[in-house]
Order: structure tokens, then C-alpha cells, then sequence
């Protein structure tokens, strides 16, 4: 899951010596909250809705409209942007994406390639979507959640009892957090099985794993089975 699969080609950007008003304007026109500054070519800074709010709310309050319009109209950007901003190269994974907006407590950043040139831009939203398609959730199968021992084939052996009740698995996910020495969750989401022997999945896979959860989402089913011992 690489960035360039997944960022805005499409980015809209403005000049440096663009002023407030058109920023402003550009940001209300595209429905973004992000606009990369440009200056002959290159990316030398970012402004976001958030900075042309703090350049204009502290006159805001006293200034007739005409004479914030005007205010605005003279402010650049260059005086206003962030220099230096987080940027995220082409070829970084998603997961490492995330963890820089969340580092930073940025909602997004834009996208360059190998010589600095801007080829996009990545949000919050974009990995959202990337992490609908990941988990499989548009499916609207079962997930299970699960503890198992942290040792090779421990997933597999949950895995072919799923396969033994025809279900398809469209993800599997695995996480150390939360789970004690020893043992790591596993998430696995499936479809195709036969609800009608759900019961019996259920039994036959506690025989072989902790059950932490199960949520079928077509059927709005949703059964937390509590913290294992």
C-alpha cells in the first residue's frame, strides 16, 4: 500500500505571492483545507484553512466587511504559509504516512517524488479509504476477532477451520498491542459461510483460539465475548 496508489494527483496549489483572498477563495471553490505553495515550480511552503483563519481573526471582530475584504486582499501568502512543511515522498507506505499526520497532528501533506518535485497530495481521508479496502469491510461479511499463541502456524489453524465452513477470507490483520507475552490478535474478516452453521464455526474455533469478538456486518450481529484471561 504505497502513497502514489493512493494520494490526489490532482492538486490544487497557488503561487506565493498569491494573496489571502485567493487562497481563500481557491480552498471554498475545491472543497480542501490544504493548498501547497509554489514558487517558479518548487514547493516552498503549505497554508491551510487553518492559518487563513488566524490571520484574519483577530481583526475580524472590528473591521466592517469591506475593510476585511481589502485586509485580505493585501495579505500574501508567503506571509501567512508554513515554510518548510512535512512533506511525504511518493513512495512511503501508508501505514508510514499515518504515522507521520499523527506525529505531527497534521490532517494531510503533500507528495513529492525523488527530486522534490510535488506529485500529490495525501489526507486523513485518503487513508481512511485505504483502510476500507485493506480490512475488506465494503464486503459486509463476519469479522472475528482473536488471541492466539505468537507461534508459526497458529494463524493458519483458525484460518482452516474458516476455509472448512466455506468462508472466504477477504483480510487478515495482526497486532502485539493489547495482547500479553506469547500471544498476539488476529482479525479476520470472511464471507461466504453458511450462517446457518455459524454455531458450530464458532465452537470449533474456541477449541483452538481465544474468541475476543464477532461482528457480522450483513446482519448487524455483533457479539463481544470479553478480555481473555
Amino acid at each position: 500500500m504505497l502513497v502514489k496508489d493512493w494520494m490526489s494527483r490532482n492538486v490544487i496549489t497557488i503561487d506565493v505571492n498569491d494573496n489571502m483572498q485567493e487562497a481563500t477563495k481557491r480552498m471554498k471553490q475545491h472543497d480542501i483545507g490544504m493548498l501547497p505553495v509554489i514558487k517558479r515550480g518548487k514547493i516552498v511552503g503549505i497554508v491551510t484553512d487553518r492559518d487563513l483563519k488566524r490571520a484574519s481573526a483577530s481583526d475580524a471582530t472590528t473591521l466592517e466587511v469591506h475593510e476585511l475584504l481589502y485586509l485580505i486582499s493585501r495579505i500574501k501568502v508567503a506571509d501567512i504559509m508554513t515554510k518548510d512543511p512535512i512533506l511525504v515522498p511518493f513512495d512511503h507506505t501508508v501505514e508510514e504516512t499515518a504515522e507521520v499526520l499523527l506525529q505531527h497532528r497534521i490532517s494531510g501533506a503533500p507528495v513529492v517524488d525523488r527530486e522534490g518535485d510535488l506529485v500529490g497530495a495525501i489526507t486523513k481521508g485518503d487513508i481512511f479509504r485505504c483502510l476500507i479496502s485493506l480490512t475488506g469491510v465494503g464486503h459486509r461479511g463476519i469479522q472475528f476477532g482473536f488471541q492466539v499463541e505468537d507461534k508459526p502456524g497458529s494463524i493458519k489453524t483458525v484460518a482452516d477451520i474458516i476455509r472448512k465452513y466455506g468462508g472466504r477470507m477477504v483480510s487478515i490483520l495482526t497486532t502485539y498491542e493489547r495482547a500479553p507475552k506469547g500471544f498476539r490478535q488476529v482479525f479476520i474478516r470472511m464471507y461466504g459461510v453458511d450462517r446457518s452453521r455459524l454455531s458450530e464455526l464458532k465452537e470449533e474455533l474456541r477449541l483452538k483460539a481465544t474468541l475476543l469478538y464477532m461482528v457480522d456486518h450483513r446482519e448487524n450481529i455483533r457479539e463481544i465475548y470479553g478480555e481473555p484471561a
